[in-house]
């Protein structure tokens, strides 16, 4: 697959969703988001339904289990990995309900599957002795195999469920801390030594590389690795854009482009602003940054897929609906006429 592969033009949500109810979920990310809808994720069901904790459904001879702390490699299958298991059962069971009464089997449309990526999940999961999976480098690998494995089986099955094509986001929040060497040891006392950018780039790499589906890797860390992201495999960078400032995070967005990334543009807020917004608000930070990067505005149209700056778990349903109706409203604008949208 090549960046040539990934649906742009279109809007997508990141990957969480308020609530609990995995059927009226999947029916309004089908419904709101034609372009490229995704399998919702939603923490609020406890274990085994967050983003990290869901990889133990993902993830082939490996399992997690629960410490005070979040997560940890698990000698055997326990009541974590069963319970994810059985929520990721039902959350592919309520898409594939929606998609059938959507009429879109078989129709040609893409869908969107997310996962953790392996240097956040080596950065928030522990090894059984408490220290995290990243101090350990032959665990990190082992991890990072175990997971590519297991998302291949995962994005087959949901393609056969479907009879559509499938592409990958991987989430990586951990990402900065891993490079930047913040992440706290086992105590106070104890740090986590950064990794390397090439060994961290050989990580994320040995899980995008056999996937053969478009690829996204999405942050939402306040300061996002864009320059890092760009040299990777992925075919897509996803990252809030409000958090883009400076000429260093400017450049980088423009050397990805030039290597033929696309962009997911994080462009609208996950809270309610004070004041009432448009799409055509929304909208204006893409046409500004076309222009401070010299690239024509027709690249927001072919080069652009929009998306809410992050999850929406933690909105009320109301504004969750209504940001993935402004995210959809801006991307058909960026499809339309871009030129006709003048930023204020």
């Amino acid at each position: 697959m090549t960046p040539a592969d990934f649906p742009v033009g279109v809007a997508t949500g990141v990957g969480s969703w308020p609530g609990t109810d995995p059927r009226e979920a999947a029916a309004v990310i089908v419904g709101e988001l034609p372009g490229l809808p995704h399998l919702v994720e939603l923490p609020a069901r406890g274990v085994g339904a967050d983003t990290v904790g869901r990889v133990s459904a993902l993830l082939v001879d490996m399992r997690f289990d629960t410490t005070p702390r979040g997560y940890r490699l698990a000698a055997r299958p326990g009541a974590v990995s069963r319970r994810a298991h059985d929520l990721l059962r039902t959350d592919l069971d309520a898409l594939q309900e929606a998609w059938e009464n959507a009429g879109l089997r078989g129709s040609g449309r893409m869908v969107k599957v997310q996962a953790a990526g392996p240097l956040t999940l080596a950065a928030q999961v522990e090894l059984p002795g408490g220290h995290r999976v990243l101090t350990d480098r032959g665990a990190v690998r082992d991890l990072a195999d175990s997971l590519a494995e297991g998302l291949a089986a995962h994005i087959a099955e949901v393609g056969a469920r479907l009879e559509a094509e499938v592409v990958l986001q991987l989430d990586e929040p951990s990402l900065a801390d891993v490079l930047n060497g913040s992440l706290r040891g086992a105590s106070v006392l104890n740090t986590v030594a950064a990794v390397p950018e090439p060994e961290a780039l050989s990580i994320l790499d040995a899980v995008l590389a056999p996937q053969r589906v478009p690829t996204l890797v999405h942050t939402c860390a306040d300061r996002p690795p864009l320059g890092f992201l760009g040299r990777s495999r992925a075919d897509a960078l996803g990252f809030d854009l409000a958090t883009l400032s400076g000429t260093a995070g400017l450049d980088a967005v423009g050397e990805a482009l030039d290597r033929g990334k696309i962009l997911v543009l994080g462009m609208v807020p996950t809270a309610r602003p004070g004041k009432p917004v448009a799409w055509r608000d929304i909208a204006e930070s893409g046409v500004r940054l076309m222009d401070r990067l010299g690239f024509p505005r027709a690249d927001l149209a072919h080069r652009v897929t929009v998306s809410p700056a992050c999850g929406l778990a933690g909105a009320p349903v109301a504004w969750a609906r209504d940001a993935l109706r402004l995210a959809s409203d801006t991307a058909q604008a960026f499809v339309r006429d871009p030129e006709s949208l003048v930023p204020q």
